[in-house]
């Protein structure tokens, strides 16, 4: 699409239906808030210049984000939303999508389709409307005798014939610029508190004489708005499967797609696979022929080549896991790089570590990395190449072992270990022969 078309995003409510303190429109979804869908639906369908429109609370949310900023002082309604994005698009000739920021499904195929019914029609604007299951109380769309938009009568003002009609109106729509601020000016509130609603512009522009077509969704609930927790639990089940079928497509094998979350921004190459109930969100980043999970969480990491990952493991920002290495059962890695081929098999966490290639890791491993003092950072853990760690090892950090170093069981290294030695020592095993019978006697089944 060309530069003759913004958006207007309304992100200004509360949402006090959610029962939270955190505005709706920035509820987290599949690592996105709420609102960046549907921002990212408008970018993805061609629009450059997108305003979203925020109440004073919300506005510095989006300072970053690439997008406008237009501030609702007051919650008027959203006649009065769309309008507060007028200075921010003066001087703008063209097409203005209003878009709602809690439809988080709508697709930048389903913005372009709308965009193109609208221009095809030469008329002042188009409605996007839909036909969900249970209509319930959403405006029902009335068509004139051409297919055109008549009119949007709310469920409470409408005849026993109209509330039979299963079209109803998303609240998403297009207009011709020129139509729109005009008829914008005009609304007059219909309640005591003084609220606008851009649906009545509807009705002035064809009370006017001009014409507004009407574009219908081909699947109902990707332009449903979010107004409770089981509306947003509801879409997320169905962006994750949006999601995870992606991937499948792309040549990734998730062998429970129901059980497995994949956040939005996670790139998966092909020839992977994703074991159930695996999560992984952020920045994840997973490499060919690697395989994840079961029950594995992964937060921004990166997944190397022919990694194996789980069962059972955490991987939390900063994680790098070289071609071929290992992450096993019980592991958690927090700002950890292992190398290469390196195992971490089971029973460990490293957190602000450097491990080197060919290393392995033995079972109960740990990195004090926090320090005791208060106002000490945390300390850096550098392991070598093609180390040989033993059971149950701590290692007091910071803390450097030399390459091809070997650290013996039950050792807490408190101090760097040169190349080529073999470090640690746990004290000896010592018996004190009958001590406990002597100090508590022998139990009654020996008497």
């Amino acid at each position: 699409m060309s530069n003759d078309l913004a958006a207007v995003v309304m992100a200004g409510g509360l949402g006090t239906r959610m029962k939270s303190a955190t505005p709706k429109h920035l509820h987290p979804l599949l690592g996105r808030r709420m609102v960046d869908w549907v921002v990212r639906a408008a970018r993805d369908a061609g629009v450059e210049r997108i305003v979203v429109v925020a109440s004073p609370e919300s506005a510095g949310s989006f300072d970053g984000d690439g997008v406008e900023v237009a501030v609702q002082r007051e919650p008027l309604g959203t006649g009065d939303a769309v309008r507060s994005a007028h200075d921010a698009l003066a001087g703008m000739h063209g097409d203005v999508l209003v878009l709602n920021g809690d439809v988080p499904a709508l697709t930048p195929e389903l913005v372009h389709a709308l965009v193109q019914t609208h221009r095809a029609s030469a008329g002042a604007g188009a409605v996007l409307s839909f036909e969900p299951d249970d209509v319930r109380a959403y405006g029902r769309i009335v068509r004139d005798g051409e297919g055109r938009l008549a009119r949007i009568v709310e469920a409470a003002d409408a005849s026993p014939a109209e509330l039979e009609l299963h079209e109803a109106n998303s609240g998403i729509y297009v207009f011709r610029d020129e139509k729109l601020w005009p008829a914008l000016d005009r609304l007059e509130p219909h309640n005591a508190q003084g609220e606008l609603y851009v649906t009545d512009t509807l009705g002035l522009l064809i009370g006017g004489g001009d014409a507004v077509a009407v574009h219908t969704a081909p699947v109902a609930w990707e332009v449903e708005g979010i107004n409770t927790r089981a509306e947003l639990a509801f879409v997320a089940a169905r962006l994750r499967d949006r999601i995870n079928e992606a991937h499948m497509l792309a040549g990734v094998t998730i062998v429970d797609p129901a059980t497995t979350w994949i956040d939005a921004d996670v790139q998966i190459e092909a020839d992977t696979t994703i074991q159930p109930f695996t999560v992984l969100r952020g920045a994840t980043t997973v490499g060919t022929g690697a395989e994840v999970g079961p029950h594995v969480v992964a937060v921004g990491a990166a997944i190397g080549r022919d990694v194996s990952v789980g069962p059972f493991a955490y991987l939390r920002p900063g994680t790098v896991l070289g071609e071929g290495s290992k992450a096993g059962t019980f592991v958690e890695l927090k700002k950890a790089r292992i190398g290469a081929r390196t195992k971490v098999p089971h029973l460990s966490y490293l957190g602000d570590a450097e491990i080197g290639e060919d290393t392995n890791i033995a079972a109960g491993n740990i990195t004090a990395n926090f320090p005791h003092e208060p106002g000490l950072p945390k300390g850096t853990t550098r392991i070598g190449r093609n180390v040989r760690t033993g059971v149950d090892n701590t290692f007091s950090a910071p803390v450097d072992i030399g390459d091809d170093a070997w650290i013996a069981p039950g050792s807490v290294i408190t101090d760097d270990v040169p190349p080529g030695s073999f470090a640690g020592f746990a004290p000896r095993q010592q018996n004190k022969e009958g001590w406990v019978y002597e100090k508590h006697g022998k139990p009654d089944r020996d008497r």
